[in-house]
């Protein structure tokens, strides 16, 4: 049998590795080059300032907009520090015992649930048993629930990420614990962290099922003022004049995908950019 020599043999593996990435990102070109050009007509301002209209065959996708932003800014200000924290805890505070691996074990398991089925868990436990009825609260509290997996996830490996010398530099300096997470460990984990929730937080701005029971109206002609109203979702949104409105005009349905696409993709380029900047201040 011939054997290839190492750099030929090296050669190969990065063709071979060059072709699996085109892969997977030729499919993606595709995808947004034809929502673009099928949906680049429709987007105005008009489009994206204005409620709809005619059955939502005409007029704009504001409410759906709005209600999407406060989902997931509702979302954030649950999800974020309650992640953190408890990604500090374990990876921090906590003891290697049978007690700490059970809870990484169903923190694990947790975000391999289907989307559908927090949705149920939220319209069980969020709309009817709390009462708290299909508002924003109730789709924050649920998509909050669906991503914390990922973010204790994502936050405990940017912490294993700060060099355990730091932390016993500082120790051996007199600092206390917490002193040593607060200015050493979190400051350089940072990036980590932030990345991670960005891109988290994208994924649950493109999610239908758990704002289907819990969240989202088929069309609501205003505005929400408190976090217990109902609202109108992208997503949803989007589900709708896609399958249950007729003769829906092509470009608004793929012009009011575009503008989902567009506030996920500007989402994951905020994590991008927010990783180079706190990459740069790490002095290691």
């Amino acid at each position: 049998m011939m054997k290839l020599s190492p750099k030929l043999s090296q050669k190969f593996s990065f063709f071979i590795l060059f072709c699996a990435t085109m892969l997977a990102i030729i499919p993606v070109i595709i995808i947004v080059s034809i929502i673009i050009k099928n949906g680049a007509s429709a987007v105005s301002w008009e489009f994206l300032s204005s409620m709809p209209k005619d059955g939502m065959r005409a007029g704009g996708i504001l409410p759906a907009i709005i209600g999407t932003l406060s989902i997931v800014a509702c979302a954030i200000v649950v999800t974020i520090p309650i992640g953190v924290c408890a990604a500090i805890y374990l990876n921090e505070y906590a003891k290697d015992n049978l007690l700490t691996r059970i809870i990484k074990l169903a923190i694990v398991n947790l975000a391999g649930i289907p989307s559908v089925v927090y949705g149920l868990f939220g319209l069980g436990v969020f709309v009817m048993f709390l009462e708290l009825g299909v508002s924003i609260i109730s789709g924050a509290l649920t998509l909050s629930i669906m991503e914390l997996p990922v973010i204790v996830t994502t936050a405990r490996g940017a912490l294993n990420s700060v060099p355990q010398s730091f932390r016993e530099a500082s120790l051996a300096l007199g600092v206390s614990r917490w002193q040593t997470i607060r200015y050493v460990v979190l400051p350089n984990a940072l990036p980590g962290i932030l990345t991670g929730s960005i891109l988290s937080i994208a994924r649950i701005s493109g999610e239908t099922a758990p704002i289907l029971f819990t969240a989202a109206a088929f069309y609501v002609p205003h505005l929400p003022n408190t976090v217990f109203d109902q609202v109108m979702a992208l997503p949803y949104h989007l589900y709708i004049i896609s399958t249950q409105i007729p003769n829906m005009p092509k470009n608004i349905i793929y012009g009011t995908a575009l503008v989902l696409l567009m506030l996920v993709l500007s989402m994951s380029l905020i994590a991008i950019i927010a990783r180079l900047y706190f990459r740069k201040k790490r002095k290691w």
